[in-house]
């Protein structure tokens, strides 16, 4: 696919100077610019990524290490989490599927705003774009990953936030990626869609699922549509990859034919699968469809439907 990585989060081309990891000095963080994240949520102003200097106040108390994320520019980049800070607004719609709260801090201005990544990531340049979802990914394993997975010894913080190391049985742990397979199965002039529970009313996009051990890319598009949906699939292809960093999945985007339409949904897998026409979803698209919402903008389904729709897949 051409166009592959005009997808959200790829196609920016940081440098990021993994040769420069665990040799930094104190010097190079004096000049450096750091973007801040706080329970998951970025900071923005505007449709832009916050960067603050490091004797910046709201740099005082940090969660973990800056994590170095790359050079852009010229300039150093790291990431910090300031989770510990404790914001005056309520904060019960965190995690919820889609966080529409907004956390300013006392030592930012007003316009400075903690968010929701997924609820901005498209208004993003795809520099800012590919830090953020960089920052949030590489991040949220060291809050989930902080024990040794081999003695359960508490491990520390290597390589600029690039490794863990087990001071116990000297164990090395790395960031963690799972992949997984997103799928445009089509039959002629429709395409396959489902949506999950808890979803959004009239919510679909693709049928999506992880890649099991041993596994290929392939044969695990063929298995997920055949569990979820009952759907059989014949030729496989590969599309576009896009990072997904909630909380740390590779998006791999598949095309495949259906060989029946007869669908079998698993209730235990979807809420609800069916066939959507060009026809159908250039109405979903124009926001005009009666029943059915479009996937989210930025995700890579969003992305893959609107270019069957252009006949865009080449």
């Amino acid at each position: 696919m051409k166009i592959a990585e005009q997808v959200t989060f790829g196609g920016s081309g940081l440098d990021r100077a993994a040769e420069r990891r665990g040799k930094l000095a104190a010097a190079d963080f004096e000049s450096a610019d750091f973007i801040v994240l706080w329970r998951g949520k970025v900071l923005i102003e505007d449709a832009a990524l916050v960067r603050v200097g490091e004797t910046h106040p709201i740099l005082n108390d940090p969660k973990h290490p800056p994590v170095f994320l790359g050079v852009d520019e010229g300039k150093l980049i790291f990431a910090v989490d300031i989770s510990n800070w404790e914001p005056e607004t309520d904060v019960s719609d965190l995690d919820t599927f889609a966080d529409k709260t907004e956390q300013s801090h006392p030592s930012l201005p007003d316009s400075n705003i903690f968010v929701e990544l997924r609820l901005h990531m498209a208004k993003f340049f795809a520099r800012d774009a590919e830090l953020a979802a960089t920052a949030k990914a590489i991040l949220g394993w060291h809050e989930t990953h902080q024990f040794c997975s081999k003695c359960g010894h508490l491990s520390e913080m290597q390589l600029d936030g690039w490794q863990r190391d087990c001071p116990a049985c000297g164990a090395h742990h790395f960031p963690r990626t799972d992949p997984v397979v997103i799928m445009l199965i089509t039959k002629g002039n429709s395409v396959l869609l489902g949506r999950s529970h808890g979803w959004p009313d009239g919510m679909y996009s693709l049928l999506a699922g992880f890649i099991e051990p041993g596994e290929t890319m392939e044969a695990a598009v063929r298995r997920e549509v055949f569990e979820e949906a009952g759907i059989e699939v014949g030729e496989v292809g590969y599309l576009a990859s896009q990072p997904w960093p909630f909380p740390s999945s590779l998006m791999m985007g598949c095309y495949g034919e259906a060989l029946n339409d007869q669908i079998k949904v698993d209730p235990e897998e979807l809420d609800d699968a069916l066939w959507c026409t060009r026809e159908e979803m250039a109405e979903v698209f124009a926001g005009d469809h009666p029943t059915i919402l479009p996937a989210r903008k930025g995700a890579i389904a969003h992305f893959l439907l609107e270019n069957w729709l252009a006949d865009r897949l080449d």
